[in-house]
């Protein structure tokens, strides 16, 4: 049964990809980017305003629904019976991908580009890190539970391979200056990264529901209930 939690990753691949296109779509109208010189860069076209401000909302919108799928398959591999550290990790990598996309919204390349190229590696290739880390897993531990058809875990395995090619690529093709080749391979990685967030759905079909637990601290702790031996002790102690 496929609940509103199995939802949530494929919304996401979908808000994602509306919203780069969008804006994608605004700087081709606007002529803040020339298609005439090439393919542009995703930041650039969400460099300039209004799509600016549209391209910050959305990524930050984007970038919360992402941090929550990790912490929800943080959850669910620790309840699959991964351990601390390796599950530690993926979830680490996956916020801070979360972390990155918000940081490419807010810190346009134009303005504070130091800034932005850091957020943009984190979104980019710790993102894809995420990925693999979790592909690695499910081929190390054989008794974890591979969820959806069998052909879903060598999709991902073909899904994270072309996204390695590509992710060395495109920094190749921008150090040999090739910057609308390398830009196309950009919006080829973004693509194939959404794929793989949209594709946690199939990880998230058997989970109806979810529930926030909270534990007070030992100063807070109400005191354990007085036991009827220590009650009936306390009379004959007074007398």
């Amino acid at each position: 049964m496929w609940g509103y939690l199995s939802m949530l990753p494929a919304f996401l691949a979908v808000w994602a990809v509306a919203s780069i296109w969008t804006v994608f779509a605004i700087a081709v109208s606007n002529r803040t980017v020339n298609l005439t010189e090439g393919i542009p860069y995703i930041s650039l076209c969400g460099s300039y305003p209004p799509q600016s401000c549209i391209f910050s909302q959305l990524l930050n919108m984007g970038a919360a629904m992402a941090a929550w799928i990790c912490i929800l398959r943080y959850h669910q591999l620790r309840d699959w019976g991964v351990g601390k550290w390796p599950n530690q990790m993926i979830l680490w990598s996956g916020l801070l991908c979360a972390l990155g996309t918000s940081v490419v919204g807010n810190f346009q390349q134009k303005n504070q580009q130091a800034t932005h190229l850091t957020g943009a590696f984190f979104a980019l290739f710790v993102g894809h890190l995420y990925f693999w880390l979790q592909l690695l897993l499910s081929w190390r531990m054989k008794s974890l539970p591979q969820p959806g058809a069998p052909w879903i875990r060598p999709l991902r395995l073909v899904l994270c391979s072309l996204c390695t090619v590509l992710m060395v690529a495109m920094v190749i093709l921008h150090t040999w200056l090739l910057r609308s080749a390398s830009a196309a391979c950009e919006w080829a990685v973004a693509m194939l990264l959404f794929t793989l967030f949209g594709l946690l759905a199939v990880d998230f079909s058997g989970l109806d529901s979810c529930t926030l637990c909270l534990q007070p601290g030992s100063s807070l702790s109400p005191p354990p209930p007085a036991s009827p031996i220590s009650l009936q002790a306390q009379p004959a102690q007074a007398l």
